[in-house]
């Protein structure tokens, strides 16, 4: 069978606030130019937003440079941030930090309360106003390259194999999409991102990548409760003080509010389990009179890029470019992420248009990096680069000490002539279990804190069960000889879908792969201690279908 063939000018690999950026400014400066610049954007989620998993508190200042009459046209930023908090929690108490202590960029002023789904629906609807073609359902299952090792595209996965790899009935080969230039803008940890990563060595003179899991339920809270416009933030409890990570709870509109926690993932003890820690943190006196009486509606987990400045992979690579958090340009303490994600996609569109201008097909288009190095974006990453290495080298009290200084520092203009190290990899800071404190998590109470099946109901999750697993283990025997013996199986904590689990198959452990509950949160490729398990897309449309998220 021979694989249908679209041509464009530029490919887009996801329909995030990166990619959809993108998309816009390509399409306007086109038009500008009075030129017709074709334009695919791809996305794996059954739709726009389904896979879109954020906190979200979102800086505008992108949104106002892409689409500044964004109000008249019906942004759904419907909640400005009017309250901002800050606690310490210990295991029965909440201590407020003055919000004049606080550095000025950890301000929320002119910030919006979003579902960062919604936001990136009515960005796919601006962009596909503007002519650019939007295909979601699609995965990019491989990237196409030329004799010369020129990305010229990508393929989609086939549809309609059974688990075996053989064709079904009503199979499809996937399609080739080919392009004189491709933005990988898969979000954190994106599969073909981390390939591309590899066969151009791009990180070799960067620090490690450094993530963190991000959990969120949005919940419906009695009147009495709701606060539109309130964000707070804490650290502490229930995390010790050599785990970093920490709490956001949103209120929005209608009696709902987001609430949400982050574990990083550079923790060493095996025996944790993020999903349950954030359970834990619901059951605080300070916390659970805002839910016990209220409705969980939706759930979700996702990776979240943590390295910062230092961990920036090289940007440019023949005929194509990383933006967004494929690239990693979140801001730790600010929790923010979309207004540089969209800004690299602008800056990327910007270098592409002018690469196509000037007729350069599948060049490496090194610009762009300077691009983003006279931005906002490394101004606004600069400030904080030392934030989590410092935490992570110092514990959460005195490197938070440390970090609030340097931050008070650069907001008078004084940045120290430094820039800390992250050493390892999150895959390799767990201690073997033999050296590790065991962690006893309290059962759900079925009020304010649930089990993950549950959880994962909430996510609408859909995979087609008969189909080739897309969660693949490099070495099959690893799970059971060095995994369960010298970490206790960590898979089965760190994994926040139940996806993984140690089963008895007469009386000889294995690891049994429930890959149909996969949430695409990416962390089971990024903290396996062997780095044994590779997260492949599975077919076109699968996974969550987040709903106000």
């Amino acid at each position: 069978m021979q694989r249908d063939v679209m041509n464009y000018d530029v490919l887009i690999v996801g329909a995030g606030p990166a990619g959809l950026s993108a998309a816009i400014r390509i399409k306007q400066l086109a038009a500008a130019q009075e030129r017709e610049i074709s334009v695919c954007v791809l996305e794996k989620g059954a739709e726009v937003g389904a896979h879109i998993f954020s906190g979200a508190v979102i800086d505008p200042i992108a949104l106002n440079e892409l689409i500044p009459d964004w109000k008249e046209k019906g942004a759904p930023l419907h909640t400005p941030v009017n309250d901002d908090q800050f606690l310490m929690l210990t295991p029965n108490k909440a201590y407020t930090i003055p919000h004049k202590l606080l550095p000025p960029l950890m301000n929320n002023d002119g910030n919006y309360i979003v579902s960062l789904g919604d936001v990136c629906r009515w960005l796919g609807e601006q962009a596909e106003g503007l002519g650019v073609e939007i295909y979601p359902g699609f995965s990019a299952a491989d990237v196409i390259y030329s004799e010369a090792g020129v990305v010229e595209g990508v393929v989609t996965g086939d549809m309609g194999r059974d688990k075996q790899g053989n064709e079904k009935p009503g199979f499809a080969l996937g399609m080739e999409l080919r392009a004189h230039y491709t933005l990988f803008a898969e979000g954190a940890r994106g599969s073909l991102s981390k390939d591309i990563t590899e066969k151009f060595s791009l990180r070799d003179n960067a620090e490690p990548q450094k993530y963190g899991i991000g959990f969120k339920e949005v919940w419906q809270i009695t009147p009495e409760q709701s606060k539109p416009g309130q964000v707070l933030h804490s650290q502490g409890w229930p995390l010790d003080n050599s785990t970093g990570g920490g709490a956001f709870i949103y209120h929005l509109k209608e009696n709902t509010l987001a609430i949400g926690f982050v574990v990083h993932l550079n923790y060493s003890n095996p025996h944790l389990s993020p999903f349950d820690e954030f359970q834990r943190f619901k059951t605080h006196p300070a916390i659970r009179p805002l839910l016990e009486n209220g409705k969980r509606l939706s759930y979700g987990a996702r990776a979240i890029t943590e390295g910062g400045l230092q961990s920036l992979p090289r940007l440019a690579f023949p005929g194509g470019l990383l933006i967004g958090c494929a690239a990693g340009f979140v801001n730790v303490p600010r929790i923010k992420g979309t207004h540089n994600a969209m800004k690299s996609g602008m800056l990327a569109a910007e270098t592409v248009v002018e690469a196509l201008a000037a007729e350069q097909i599948g060049a490496t288009l090194d610009s762009y990096a300077e691009k983003v190095r006279n931005s906002w974006i490394w101004k606004d990453l600069y400030a904080v680069r030392n934030v989590k290495p410092a935490i992570s080298r110092f514990g959460n009290i005195l490197g938070s000490i440390y970090a609030g200084t340097e931050m008070w520092l650069s907001s008078f203009g004084i940045n120290v002539p430094w820039t800390l190290k992250h050493g390892k990899a999150d895959n390799e800071t767990l201690k073997k279990v033999s050296q590790a404190a065991k962690i006893y998590y309290p059962k759900p109470d079925g009020v304010v804190s649930f089990d993950k099946l549950s959880s994962v109901y909430l996510t609408n999750v859909y995979h087609e069960e008969d189909q080739p697993c897309h969660l693949v283990l490099k070495n099959a025997s690893i799970p059971v000889t060095v995994n369960l013996p010298e970490y206790d199986a960590p898979e089965q904590r760190y994994c926040p879908a139940g996806v993984y689990e140690i089963v008895q198959q007469e009386g000889t452990p294995r690891l049994q792969i429930n890959a149909s509950n996969c949430i695409h949160c990416k962390t089971c490729d990024i903290k396996d201690p062997l780095q044994n398990i590779n997260w492949r897309t599975p077919e076109g449309g699968g996974g969550p279908n987040y709903i106000g998220m």
